[in-house]
């Protein structure tokens, strides 16, 4: 689908959208941060999940993860669940190249990343814990792909609206894209009269009596 929100649409103004229509919970860990302040990803989400296992097939350690990469479409956001693990990086620079030539939009990972610099050089949107150098083979394996996951306390259904900067990750259910990203929308383009109005040096009051927004 074609994802249409505003770029002076921030994750603040998605969040309340979904407040207005009774969605709270639906903000990921602040754990999970971008690899720079700047970063914004906004798409629709691709899940994959890891869990913690030692053995691997020696001739294709990353086999789940490549055919999972191989399945991406322009506007994903990659969105990896790991339980919160600690015990490897999930995503490095060539991941990242080939889901940016795909058209992913950014990835979200609960867990580690690794090859931070080759990343910011590839330009692709990266959101994560912290950052670790260990490779995920014999440590971590794939359980699934496209379920429903759990990523930074929120449960990701593929499809998913996926929206991430520097102030938090928010998913807005797939049903409700439309919606909430057209709220979203209107709400920026409300926030801008209101700036305009505040820095006129109307009184807060006043302009919250009229535009109800703040």
């Amino acid at each position: 689908m074609k994802i249409s929100l505003d770029p002076r649409v921030h994750t603040a103004m998605v969040s309340d959208s979904l407040d207005d229509l009774g969605i709270r919970n639906n903000v990921m860990d602040a754990k999970i941060r971008p690899l720079q302040m700047t970063m914004r990803a906004v798409g629709t989400a691709a899940t994959i999940k890891f869990v913690p296992d030692s053995e691997y097939d020696k001739n294709d350690p990353y086999g789940a993860a490549i055919d999972f990469l191989d399945t991406l479409q322009p506007e994903n956001v990659v969105v990896i669940g790991t339980g919160g693990g600690l015990l490897s990086a999930f995503w490095g620079e060539l991941f990242s190249a080939a889901s940016k030539a795909r058209g992913a939009t950014g990835v979200v990972v609960d867990g580690p990343i690794r090859d931070t610099q080759l990343i910011l050089k590839v330009g692709f949107d990266a959101f994560g814990v912290l950052s670790r150098p260990l490779d995920y083979k014999g440590r971590m394996r794939v359980e699934s792909t496209h379920q429903p996951t759990e990523v930074g306390g929120v449960l990701v259904h593929p499809g998913d609206g996926i929206v991430a900067d520097n102030d938090g990750i928010v998913v807005v259910p797939k049903d409700l894209i439309d919606k909430v990203f057209t709220m979203a929308n209107e709400r920026a383009q409300k926030e801008k009269t209101v700036l305009n109005e505040l820095t006129k040096g109307r009184t807060v009051r006043s302009v919250w009596d009229e535009y109800r927004l703040l």
